[in-house]
C-alpha cells in the first residue's frame, strides 16, 4: 500500500527509495515521475484516426502503443524514475491543440460511464506492469477535451465509481488516483471544475476504500484552492510555462498551507524557453521542485514521428533523445544509481 505521510510517500511503510543500495538519502519519500498519457491510446474516429500513422505509413495500433510502453518500464525504473502518469481519457496528442472538444475520441468511457473492455484491459496490462517494476501509477480519470463524451454528471460520478472498481479489482494499491488533468482549464461538467471537483476526490477514496491516495491537477502555476488542499491526500500542481524560479515560489506557497506531499506531474519545458537550451531548462526546473521538497514530473510532448517525446502518438518509448536523456539521467544521478555506457 502507498502512503502520503508528512511530505513523503511510503510503500508497504517503507519510504520510496529506501530499497536502493547506496540511494542518496535526500530522494527518499520523493516520486521522480513523467508523463505517459497516451500508454493507452486509441482513436475511434476514423476522420482523424490517420493522424496517427506510423512512419512506414501503417495504421496506428494501440496495442504495439501499450505493449512497447510496458517493455521500457524497466529502462524507467533502471534511471531512479519510478512513477508515471496515465488517463483514462488520454492527453492532447498534437502540440497546443487542446480545445474543449477535440476532434480524436480517445476515451476509456461510455457516455453512460461505463468502461470499454478494450480500452480497460490496456490500462489493467500497464497497472499490473507496474507493480510487477515496482513503480507507482498515477491514474488520471477525466481529461478536458474529451469529458463531454459523458452525458452528463451522474454519468461523471459512475465513471469514477466504475473506475475506482476496476482497479480495486486489479490488486495492486500502490496506485495513486488524479481525478482530472488540470481541472481549472476547460472541463464540460462543473463537478470537474475547481469549485466541486473535491466531491470527486471524497467519493474516489469512499469507493476505493480508503486503500488509494487520491488527488487532482490544475494548470501551470495554479495553487490548488483550499477545499482541494483539504480533501486531496497529495497535492497536484504543473510548472507549464514557469520559471525555476516560480517552481520554488509554488512549493513555498503550498507548504505555508499544507504538510501533505507535493508532485508536479508536468512540466513541459521545451514549449516555454526562450533560449532554446531545453535540456538546461529541463534540469533546473527537476532541481528546482527537489531542492524545494517536491517531487517533479517530466512532460515532453514531441511530435507524431515515432521518435521525439512521449505524448504525441505513435510514441517511441525509449529514452532515445537528448531531452530524454537530460531528465533521465539527472534523476539517475540524483537517486545515486550510476549509469554505464
Amino acid at each position: 500500500m502507498i502512503q502520503g505521510k508528512k511530505d513523503c510517500f511510503l510503500i508497504d511503510g517503507g519510504l520510496t527509495y529506501a530499497d536502493l543500495p547506496d540511494v542518496n538519502e535526500k530522494v527518499l519519500g520523493r516520486l521522480f515521475n513523467f508523463r505517459a498519457v497516451q500508454a493507452t491510446f486509441n482513436d475511434e474516429n476514423p476522420q482523424t484516426r490517420r493522424m496517427w500513422r506510423y512512419p512506414d505509413g501503417s495504421e496506428y495500433d494501440p496495442e504495439r502503443q501499450t505493449s512497447e510502453f510496458i517493455a521500457h518500464l524497466p529502462e524507467y525504473k533502471k534511471h531512479g524514475v519510478i512513477g508515471f502518469t496515465i488517463n483514462f481519457q488520454g492527453g492532447g496528442p498534437v502540440a497546443h491543440q487542446f480545445a474543449s472538444r477535440q476532434e480524436w475520441i480517445n476515451t476509456a468511457f461510455r457516455k453512460d460511464g461505463t468502461i470499454k473492455s478494450d480500452y480497460a484491459d490496456r490500462i489493467g496490462r500497464v497497472i499490473t506492469a507496474a507493480a510487477e517494476n515496482k513503480m507507482i501509477p498515477i491514474v488520471g480519470f477525466f481529461y478536458f477535451g474529451q469529458d463531454y463524451h459523458l452525458k452528463d454528471e451522474e454519468a461523471v460520478k459512475e465513471a469514477v465509481v466504475n473506475g475506482m472498481e476496476f482497479i480495486k479489482k486489479l490488486n495492486n494499491e500502490k496506485v495513486l488516483i488524479e481525478i482530472d488533468n488540470e481541472s481549472d482549464i476547460a472541463y464540460d461538467h462543473k463537478i470537474l471544475q475547481p469549485a466541486r471537483v473535491h466531491e470527486l476526490i471524497k467519493l474516489a477514496r469512499e469507493v476505493g476504500e480508503g486503500r488509494f491516495l487520491v488527488s487532482t491537477s490544475f494548470g501551470g502555476g495554479t495553487i490548488p484552492p483550499d477545499t482541494v488542499i483539504e480533501e486531496a491526500d497529495f497535492i497536484l500542481i504543473h510548472g507549464n510555462g514557469r520559471s525555476p524560479r516560480v517552481i520554488r515560489e509554488m512549493v513555498r506557497t503550498l507548504r505555508e498551507k499544507t504538510d501533505k506531499p507535493i508532485v508536479f506531474n508536468e512540466d513541459p519545458a521545451d514549449w516555454w524557453t526562450t533560449n532554446g537550451n531545453v535540456e538546461k531548462l529541463i534540469v533546473d526546473k527537476l532541481i528546482a521542485a527537489f531542492e524545494e521538497g517536491a517531487s517533479w514530473g517530466y512532460y515532453d510532448q514531441g511530435q507524431s514521428n515515432y521518435r521525439d517525446g512521449f505524448q504525441s502518438p505513435p510514441t517511441n518509448w525509449s529514452i532515445n533523445t537528448r531531452r530524454k536523456r537530460a531528465f533521465f539521467n539527472k534523476v539517475a544521478k540524483l537517486v545515486g544509481i550510476k549509469q554505464t555506457g
